[in-house]
């Protein structure tokens, strides 16, 4: 059973939200907010597994919601909830500790894989939304030559770390990519420490947000 919490100011998407989660998964939502304050509050009484965390609300905003949560409870794994509206938003709250982000719209059983993800170790940033996320926020500001230079591995990543750092692109939990590269689940955790520091970043969702923002990992 995995235990939810749900933030969102609009009521009509939060009890909607919570009647699909409970109805087709092993979800349990065990409280709902209509801002971050609330949802502090909620997690002081029963610290939750996720936090399904809306960015623009009264009171408090799920990005400094989030922070809060993140420093007051690192094991508790928040994914943001958006729209394309408010999309520029979503690297403030990554870079605050959330562990991805998907959009409200999005079909019921992805949301609930989405969760089961997060819930067992890996990220959630669809790389597709990702791509179009940094095409609207960068359009224009980069020259053809940063361009290159961004491809070229500026951060002086081996070649062993490039493939860990596209595996955690894709959302893989350690023990995956421990499994698919044949290493013991300590050395990829002493791999993503190296990749964290490399490339100056504090968590997962930060180092997938950058990889995207600057081709690092570029398609075959």
């Amino acid at each position: 059973m995995i235990n939810t919490i749900i933030v969102e100011d609009q009521e009509l998407i939060r009890k909607s939200l919570r009647i699909v989660l409970e109805s087709i998964s092993e979800i349990k939502v065990i409280g709902l907010a209509e801002n971050g304050a609330e949802a502090i509050r909620l997690c002081e009484k029963n610290i939750p597994d996720i936090v399904l965390m809306d960015i623009q609300m009264p009171v408090m905003d799920g990005v400094q919601a989030t922070k809060q949560i993140k420093e007051r409870w690192p094991e508790v794994k928040v994914i943001i909830l958006t729209t394309f509206q408010d999309i520029t938003h979503v690297r403030n709250a990554l870079n605050a500790g959330a562990e991805g982000y998907i959009l409200k719209a999005v079909d019921p059983q992805f949301l609930i894989k989405g969760i089961e993800l997060v819930f067992h170790g890996g990220s959630l940033v669809p790389q597709h939304l990702a791509r179009e996320v940094f095409q609207n926020i960068n359009y224009g500001e980069t020259d053809p030559s940063e361009q290159q230079q961004s491809a070229s591995n500026p951060y002086d990543l081996n070649d062993q770390e490039l493939k860990v750092l596209k595996y955690l692109a894709q959302g893989l939990p350690n023990k995956a990519i421990s499994e698919l590269m044949f290493l013991s689940l300590g050395t990829v955790k002493n791999y993503i420490s190296i990749i964290y520091s490399k490339l100056n970043v504090k968590n997962r969702s930060s180092a997938i947000m950058k990889v995207m923002d600057e081709s690092l990992i570029r398609e075959k």
